[in-house]
């Protein structure tokens, strides 16, 4: 399919999540797609007064690369056309206020500091005819429309926030705030894209982008907590926590099916730590790996499961780890949402803990299943979800809401 790609534009991305975070970082990676033609700033995100006295001031990497520094500025040239900026500003901490009034007054403040600072820094890049996207940050992203001259602000949505402790006394308001002020809104899963809707018409599923060159490497060796697993082999990686797993389809999938081994691969709340203690002989909690290590696990499993909690965390949520699975060409058998619907020609899909048992021993049966053709079907409809594609789908939605006299092609 044809995209009508953003090019030779100046771009500015402002993210809730720091660009050193070491976790899966959706934002970071359109950057790097999106400064392919285009000129593009990233902003830090700014420290507040709560992390400094937690002392989780986030490390800023500037060693050996390009740093412009004006008053108030602090850039850093990672390749070419891409730029971090560094915020100097300290934001207060406002979580804690007990009125709207006052959550507002200060909230505005922190948003012109950041705002200052962006503005230095697309002065000194001469950077015009602005693209602002906004990642998620509905607090210190909320004023900047009126502060800077964007052409156009894009906000992006990939997560429910608001229903997070932190979030829920001010930030419901703010996101409906934020998607009603915001030119468009796109969102990395269609059940995002159609909450938006209710304040935004312009809102637009962009899909998600995914790093699966990992996952297509066969001749991985066997890691060594799993050589002597008993076979087959039920599979999952990813975050251990009781908000997103369902502990009684894991806990039922191993009581019914004691000639399998069900694994969980991943850092393990206390919850599911639990599980350790209980006399569950094929249950088994490996710990947190490396992202590196991660394909190794998923190509020895016989089946890959997500035994997701349905609840609003995560009903939208884009199932990253379910284009793994099928990247290395595993029979997948997951819970049923919205999310999950896209997926519904590639894996089996369950909406009780009765069912799953009922699609694994369907899969077991059935040699098929992990046939060479079967394998390539799976792996072929993941490595659809390309960066480039998701990047594309942005220049439509930016395109659709432009008059038709300004559409330019890529």
């Amino acid at each position: 399919m044809e995209h009508k790609f953003i090019r030779n534009r100046d771009i500015v991305l402002f993210s809730f999540q720091p660009w050193e975070s070491d976790i899966a970082f959706n934002f970071k990676d359109m950057a790097y797609e999106l400064a392919r033609y285009n000129r593009v700033l990233f902003v830090n995100r700014a420290v507040d007064r709560n992390s400094i006295f937690r002392n989780a001031i986030f490390n800023r990497i500037k060693g050996g690369k390009s740093i412009v520094r004006e008053k108030g500025a602090n850039m850093e040239m990672v390749e070419k056309n891409l730029w971090v900026l560094h915020p100097y500003s300290i934001l207060e901490s406002i979580n804690w206020s007990p009125s709207y009034q006052l959550f507002d007054f200060i909230n505005k403040i922190n948003n012109k500091r950041l705002a200052k600072e962006i503005g230095k820094s697309i002065e000194t890049l001469s950077f015009s005819d602005i693209i602002f996207i906004n990642d998620n940050d509905f607090f210190r992203g909320l004023y900047q429309r009126e502060l800077l001259p964007y052409e156009k602000y894009i906000f992006y949505i990939r997560d429910f926030l608001t229903i997070q402790p932190f979030f829920k006394k001010y930030g419901p308001r703010s996101e409906k705030e934020m998607f009603k002020k915001s030119d468009i809104v796109v969102a990395n899963s269609a059940y995002l894209a159609e909450y938006a809707k209710q304040w935004n018409p312009k809102s637009y599923d962009i899909g998600q982008g995914c790093h699966l060159e990992n996952f297509l490497v066969e001749n991985l060796p066997v890691p060594a907590d799993l050589e002597k697993i008993p076979r087959p082999i039920i599979g999952y990686c990813g975050a251990i926590t009781s908000m997103r797993l369902d502990i009684d389809v894991i806990k039922h999938i191993a009581s019914s099916l004691p000639n399998c081994s069900v694994v969980l691969v991943g850092p393990a709340d206390s919850f599911f730590e639990k599980l350790k203690s209980e006399n569950q002989k094929n249950l088994y909690l490996l710990g947190g790996k490396t992202p590196e290590e991660i394909p190794a696990y998923v190509r020895h499993f016989d089946i890959c499961f997500n035994p997701q909690a349905v609840n609003q965390l995560t009903i939208g949520n884009y199932p990253r780890k379910i284009d793994e699975y099928l990247a290395s060409g595993k029979p997948v058998v997951a819970t049923a949402t919205d999310a999950m619907r896209m997926f519904s020609d590639y894996t089996f899909l369950c909406s009780t803990k009765e069912e799953y048992v009922e699609k694994i021993n369907l899969i077991l049966s059935d040699e098929n299943m992990f046939s060479d053709d079967q394998q390539e079907r799976r792996k072929d409809f993941a490595l659809r979800h390309t960066w480039e594609n998701c990047i594309g789908l942005l220049g439509d939605a930016y395109y659709q809401t432009e008059d038709k006299t300004q559409l330019v092609y890529g």
